[in-house]
């Protein structure tokens, strides 16, 4: 059932890899893997090109990411078949996740990079009449991004973005799950004007992406998994370089006994089974109050029966083969704990892909790894608690901490509840929704990873904030510089009485 295996190598020597769709399993063609040199000549060429890119200014560089929204527009079909190919998904979710997505994202980032990464002059609140303060935007230089099956194409063209925005050269390595998916942010930018060498495509698997984190960069934005990312991060910490960690969830949800349950369990279960729940804030754990436990459970299982997977239909296909094993040993090790299957509970019969069922699950405890590790499958996981505390207290037991969801009728109440969530986002009568609001930023805690990417802090997160403070007089010397006496110290005790222990020197300080 492999979708991505090893073939003969071809000419050039490099590994090849063969790629399915994991909805009919049809070949998709091969790649070739980039090796250690093929990334070390492309952060030579991008280090080459990227001085140039810097000089551009913020207003051209966001009319590059404009016109490259134009061409997201015209080659939006084109786009939408090609991940379609990959994942398998449905046309109205890869147009909705991939397409819609990402124009408005860049088109939010473009709109704003020029004010949120202009050099500045600020006013110093005790230095200010004898020196100036610059704060200069300062790009990194190389930033590599390597990204995940998942969200091919926005999880791939929205960090290059914004990284091209600061005024970096893109070292972009897609996973080899959707490598023509990755390619073509590649074509999309070429197509907008951005000149040759600044942003490079490397196609290849795990052998690729650690050459690139080992390569010349100066940044590595990663989404993935912890495993993995965990590895990122030891070795940008060798190095001293930053990094953007975009990692696993296990999203709890409350629902409260004053909740609208329609909207609730209409809610949790999109949350849960939105690209068949292969999403890191996917809705994963639900804590129910036990005076609407049945009826919620009861309105749950009615909508997880209308969803048809299928190519053509709701819900595709497990995108990459091994998760599927996740989800089995999962429902197994819960049902051998106690656990009831409400709905589904396997892969979908006669498919010729990989699907899996959009699957209920009750009667489940913190004991279960369903409960604990990361599903990342349509499984919809519903604990009975007592009470709104003991939901909480249960919520915030566990290693992971990307995002969470309250629904309830009383919204002060949601977002105090909100607020007490270990998490790094929330909503309130809502879900999966905080990646896609632009204005947010998008990170986690615990081991769902470091930094934040998308809001006014991703662009940010790109660039380098250098301030340069220039001396408005330019005396012979200061009154710190050497050499030092017994009146420069007398002058020192006034200057301090002065400043903070007078009402002018408290003003001025």
């Amino acid at each position: 059932m492999a979708i991505v295996e090893e073939v003969e190598r071809g000419a050039s020597g490099r590994r090849r890899l063969s790629l399915k769709n994991p909805a009919t399993m049809e070949e998709l063609g091969v790649i070739e893997v980039s090796t250690a040199d093929d990334v070390n000549a492309a952060a030579e060429a991008a280090r080459a090109a990227q001085p140039a890119w810097a000089r551009v200014s913020l207003k051209d560089r966001a009319a590059v990411v404009h016109k490259a929204v134009k061409v997201i527009v015209r080659r939006r079909d084109e786009i939408a078949a090609v991940s379609m190919s990959e994942t398998g998904r449905t046309a109205q979710e890869t147009l909705a996740m991939e397409v819609l997505a990402a124009c408005d994202a860049l088109t939010w980032a473009a709109k704003r990079a020029p004010r949120v990464l202009r050099d500045r002059r600020r006013w110093m609140h005790l230095l200010g009449p004898m020196k100036s303060l610059h704060l200069l935007h300062r790009p990194l230089g190389v930033v590599g991004v390597i990204t995940p099956w998942n969200g091919p194409f926005i999880l791939s063209v929205n960090p290059t973005a914004q990284a091209l925005l600061a005024g970096n050269a893109v070292l972009l390595k897609p996973s080899e799950v959707t490598p023509d998916t990755g390619a073509l942010v590649g074509s999309i930018f070429e197509e907008a004007g951005l000149p040759a060498g600044v942003l490079q495509v490397l196609p290849g698997d795990g052998e690729t992406g650690a050459a690139l984190v080992d390569a010349d960069v100066d940044k590595i934005s990663f989404t993935g998994s912890v495993r993995t990312g965990r590895k990122i991060g030891e070795a940008c910490g060798r190095r001293l370089i930053p990094c953007t960690l975009e990692l696993g969830g296990k999203d709890p949800a409350i629902v409260c006994a004053d909740a609208n349950l329609d909207r609730a369990a209409a809610g949790t279960v999109f949350g849960a089974c939105m690209n068949a729940g292969q999403v890191c804030m996917a809705v994963e754990r639900i804590y129910v109050v036990e005076d609407v436990y049945e009826e919620f459970v009861d309105k749950v299982v009615e909508y997880c029966s209308s969803i048809t997977p299928g190519g053509d239909a709701d819900m595709g296909p497990i995108i990459w083969p091994p998760q599927l094993e996740v989800i089995e040993s999962q429902l197994a090790d819960a049902m051998d704990r106690g656990a009831t299957v409400a709905l589904g509970g396997g892969r979908v019969k006669d498919a010729d892909g990989l699907y899996f069922e959009p699957t209920v699950v009750t009667d489940v405890t913190h004991d279960m790894a369903l409960m604990k590790e990361e599903t990342f499958g349509p499984v919809v996981a519903v604990m009975k608690v007592s009470d709104e505390e003991e939901a909480l207290r249960l919520a915030n037991d566990s290693d992971y901490g990307l995002s969470a969801s309250v629904w309830t009728g009383d919204k002060r109440k949601g977002l105090a509840l909100a607020m007490q969530i270990e998490s790094g986002s929330a909503c309130v009568n809502d879900s999966e929704v905080v990646y896609g609001a632009t204005e947010a930023p998008f990170g986690g805690l615990k081991q769902s990873g470091v930094g934040s990417v998308n809001s006014e802090s991703g662009l940010l997160g790109y660039s380098h904030l250098m301030p340069v403070v220039i001396d408005r007089f330019n005396n012979d010397r200061e009154q710190m510089w050497y050499p030092f006496d017994a009146k420069g110290a007398d002058g020192m005790r006034k200057a301090i009485n002065f400043l903070w222990n007078t009402p002018i020197g408290r003003w001025m300080s």
